[in-house]
């Protein structure tokens, strides 16, 4: 890249998401009153890069187009333009365009502006820029993490608002994988919440995170906060993403068993996740796949010759929470589901990326607890069930993949995964495990990004972890001024050697582990 792109690049990425700067380099638009103009309502936010392709994100204030336009220099010399079909108050005025054609391992510019449907006037130009996947080995670096504005802890202007985000973005990764509970739709948002030592935490506030979400709107309403924050839309603009979802996108623990508390006023869980699914598939930065007309969550990005990742959806084909200690799989025990434990074994077998990253909403060998059954039984809302011996419940859905992955000789799976709300390190060995036919692998754990601080939890001993790092709060549901919200980093080096990172709130790494491909 030349100098002077190299400038504008660092211009961009100072303000690309908080100011509309002029249109360089396009047909005159109509003439307009600057209010009468539509407006971009949130910035702009890519994700699911991968091949030559990626998906470019934003909202209107109005019926509109979404027009973006991309060209590998800052200039604009040369862009390409591709635009969306209406957007509506039908998608909240959320609008997508795929765009395809990207030139491999590139830095990609884009601006994006709405044109209004009734009139043609343009709204300002936001910009944004990611860099597209490579076709040849090359050192790559992305960061995960999860668990946004949980606990009651929003936006804090006090403290410069969602820091960890900014902490991200400086680290100038290729990508952000957010490992589920990008809202927290159960969680209302109050004006001040008295942290440890009597410290408090204000809270920027709005009318949608002043009760539980029920309506669409207030699901809605809950993305619509997250993006107030400067750091976050600053963040879009310069990192692409893969999002999954979790339960705080629908409301805490759920699955078909679960049971609604006083503050719903609905009381369907099926009604409340169509609502929240709906509204996440507006604001989420991913590609639809034509295969589910609501729009599939599961998926493979695959982001050149050394890196695939499976992205996993833990929540929405489960069976119910319940004691989980059934010894034949069926509706009860399932997790992932039949269908989607096929497709990724298949896409596993077929993969010939160096590294096979399994992206879960939840990590496989912790205890997370649900209360209680009715006859007074711990009742479990991950995997493990607090029995140390043979798989039982959903653990035989994962000693059916562990035990293929190693039939099939897959090589160089790493596990990454979020929700517990602390950070640690997960060794996975048989010689430690009562389920022992599987080869040894490695789970990270990252959390939270912008919430209550928790842990550690304890293990369960089936598949044999090991904690070899964790650090977590001595005090139950720590504010982020305690210190413990954490994000997960990834560097793959050209040779091959896979790093992981654990990072503070202020980029800081407090754990690193190498790791070295095993050849096939």
């Amino acid at each position: 890249m030349s100098q002077p792109d190299r400038n504008r690049r660092l211009l961009v990425q100072g303000i690309g998401a908080g100011l509309a700067l002029p249109a360089l380099g396009v047909a005159p638009a109509i003439i307009a009153s600057p209010n009468a103009r539509p407006r971009v309502m949130d910035g702009v936010q890519s994700g699911d890069v991968s091949g030559s392709r990626a998906i470019v994100w934003s909202r209107c204030d109005r019926p509109a187009r979404l027009v973006v336009e991309w060209d590998t220099r800052s200039s604009f010399a040369n862009p390409r333009r591709i635009q969306s079909p209406v957007t509506t108050d039908a998608l909240d005025f959320t609008a997508k365009v795929d765009l395809r054609g990207l030139p491999a391992d590139q830095a990609v510019f884009y601006r994006a502006r709405f044109e209004d449907a009734r009139d043609g006037s343009l709204s300002e130009p936001w910009f944004g820029h990611l860099r597209s996947a490579p076709r040849r080995d090359r050192d790559i670096r992305f960061v995960w993490g999860g668990d946004t504005c949980g606990q009651g802890y929003g936006i804090n202007p006090d403290i410069g608002g969602m820091r960890i985000y900014e902490a991200m973005r400086r680290r100038q990764p290729d990508f952000f994988l957010h490992s589920g509970d990008v809202i927290y739709a159960d969680g209302p948002i109050p004006e001040q919440v008295t942290a440890e030592d009597g410290r408090i935490w204000r809270n920027l506030v709005t009318e949608a995170k002043s009760k539980v979400a029920e309506t669409l709107d207030e699901y809605r309403g809950n993305y619509r906060y997250n993006l107030m924050d400067e750091n976050l839309r600053r963040f879009n603009a310069e990192v692409p993403q893969i999002w999954q979802w979790d339960d705080h996108e629908v409301t805490n623990n759920w699955s078909p068993s679960k049971v609604l508390d006083d503050r719903y006023r609905v009381k369907d869980i099926d009604v409340l996740v169509r609502r929240a699914r709906q509204a996440y598939l507006e604001y989420a930065p991913m590609r639809l796949t034509p295969r589910d007309a609501l729009g599939r969550v599961y998926r493979k990005i695959a982001y050149g010759p050394q890196l695939d990742v499976f992205v996993l959806d833990m929540r929405s084909y489960r069976g119910p929470n319940t004691a989980n200690l059934q010894a034949e799989p069926s509706a009860e025990t399932a997790f992932l589901g039949q269908q989607q434990l096929d497709w990724l074994k298949r896409e596993l077998r077929s993969s010939q990326a160096t590294w096979k990253v399994i992206a879960a909403d939840m990590p496989i060998g912790l205890h997370v607890p649900d209360g209680k059954t009715a006859d007074g039984q711990a009742r479990w809302e991950a995997i493990a069930n607090g029995n140390d011996g043979p798989a039982l419940g959903r653990e035989l859905e994962i000693a059916d993949l562990l035990a293929f992955i190693q039939r099939a000789q897959v090589r160089n799976t790493v596990w990454l995964t979020a929700d517990v709300h602390y950070c640690a390190a997960h060794h996975y060995h048989p010689s430690r495990a009562a389920f022992q036919r599987f080869d040894p692998f490695w789970e990270f754990v990252a959390g939270p990004l912008n919430a209550g601080s928790f842990g550690p939890n304890a293990l369960d001993a089936t598949f044999g972890p090991e904690v070899v790092f964790q650090k977590a709060p001595l005090t139950p549901n720590s504010s982020p001024f305690a210190g413990f919200q954490f994000f997960g980093e990834v560097e793959i080096e050209s040779r091959g050697a896979l790093t992981v990172s654990l990072r503070d709130i202020d980029g800081n790494a407090v754990f690193t582990q190498t790791l070295e491909p095993q050849l096939a």
